[in-house]
């Protein structure tokens, strides 16, 4: 019997181990077959809109003294997203309004999702006299928009990835929970150049037309769905490089200034980490005199600009060194793949 307990032990921890290891077998898996598939490079600049599941608490009226915020007060802090009132649900600033302003001053139950985690807050409003509505004293947004650049585009579904990092809220900094989000058409109509101590931009605006919808929000990256013939790839579908076949060395990007399409500038690809880091695989520092010229070098807007060497993709430039405008970090082709949804591919 003791051996025979000892042979079931024994069995189940090798069942355990073999449960453990299979999202890194599916990983593994989907990234060797990534190897073979083709892409399209990007380089050309999109429009996000992201309407996020409730409200997001970005700043108090006032937190203390006896016209504090009743929010505050009751526990609420900037980041938290407001889901429910009372039994209603929240997904716009008039359907917070209402609540607020039908209240007639009694405590209404706030949920709120504070990271992970689902929070009850009792809440009640204070009449202000000066335009005579219940106020709580909080403000909040309930969407995110920006403009940043497709990294590439997959020939057969039209799926997209873009940015290279996730959408954040500028308030907090934390990436924003996606309920739905739209791709807009954009116009870069400007440039405002990096210098030493602050991030250049690309300055631009929505245009009327929707070209795609956006289906996830991640460290690496905001993948969706294009309109068909939205774009004009600028290179034909090439394969991706796997990260240890990445090199030092030559490379160049795909990305939108004001020319009204995408441009190949020059790049060194310089330190490449393999840690187990999301963002910011390895540094590349900008090379091209004209992007130099007209940029100062990496600039807001430009995240998910397509690194190519030697006919493959590799990456995706993510982020500008303040210090340094000339150089920036970019993403590995591999990590930004893995996190694509399989319907997309």
């Amino acid at each position: 019997m003791k051996k025979r307990n000892i042979i079931l032990s024994i069995f189940s921890l090798i069942l355990v181990a073999i449960l453990l290891c299979l999202p890194i077998f599916a990983q593994s898996e989907k990234i060797n077959s990534d190897k073979e598939i083709r892409l399209y490079p990007g380089g050309m600049p999109f429009g996000a809109k992201i309407v996020s599941n409730g409200l997001t608490v970005v700043k108090f009226s006032k937190t203390s003294g006896d016209d504090a915020s009743s929010a505050f007060v009751a526990g609420i802090r900037e980041g938290d997203i407001i889901t429910r009132i009372d039994d209603c649900k929240i997904s716009s600033i008039e359907d917070f309004v209402k609540q607020i302003n039908t209240c007639q001053g009694k405590e209404l139950c706030f949920t709120v999702l504070r990271g992970d985690k689902e929070l009850c807050f009792k809440v009640t409003p204070k009449y202000c006299k000066d335009d005579g509505k219940y106020k709580t004293g909080i403000w909040v947004k309930d969407s995110t928009s920006g403009i940043g650049t497709v990294t590439y585009i997959v020939p057969d579904t039209n799926g997209f990835a873009g940015l290279g990092h996730a959408i954040c809220d500028s308030s907090t900094g934390k990436p924003v929970r996606l309920t739905r989000g739209t791709v807009m058409d954009v116009s870069i109509n400007g440039v405002i150049k990096g210098q030493v101590g602050t991030a250049g931009e690309l300055k631009g605006c929505f245009k009327s037309n929707k070209i795609g919808t956006l289906t996830k929000n991640t460290l690496s990256g905001v993948y969706g769905l294009l309109s068909a013939n939205c774009y004009t790839p600028p290179e034909a579908a090439m394969q991706i490089c796997p990260k240890d076949e990445l090199k030092t060395g030559d490379a160049y990007i795909w990305c939108t200034l004001d020319e009204g399409k995408p441009q190949k500038y020059a790049i060194q690809i310089t330190n490449i980490d393999y840690s187990d880091s999301n963002v910011k695989n390895f540094k590349v520092k900008i090379t091209d005199p004209a992007l130099l010229q007209k940029s100062g070098g990496i600039v807001q807007g430009m995240s998910g600009s397509p690194i190519i060497q030697n006919g493959r993709i590799v990456g995706a430039v993510t982020h500008v060194l303040i210090n340094d405008p000339t150089q920036g970090y970019g993403i590995f082709i591999e990590n930004m793949l893995v996190n694509m949804p399989d319907i997309l591919l």
